[in-house]
């Protein structure tokens, strides 16, 4: 998901997306534990570093409720 997309999402939608972002990686490290080569190997990178964007977007949509 590009950088604008996640900006322009509220809390509540992060967290939905971050929740399943996290079931995606499960299954990918399962794969990658049970010996099958994952299809993408560079999917599970992609998907840390969207993980990333996600908390800290949701970091920063916190401190400004808080702020206000």
């Amino acid at each position: 998901m590009k950088k604008a997309e996640l900006k322009k999402l509220d809390k509540r939608q992060l967290d939905s997306k971050l929740n399943e972002l996290r079931r995606d990686i499960m299954k990918l490290n399962a794969q990658r534990a049970s010996g099958t080569p994952p299809e993408n190997p560079g999917r599970i990178r992609a998907i840390r570093k969207t993980m990333a964007r996600i908390i800290t977007y949701s970091k920063q949509k916190d401190k400004e409720v808080k702020n206000k």
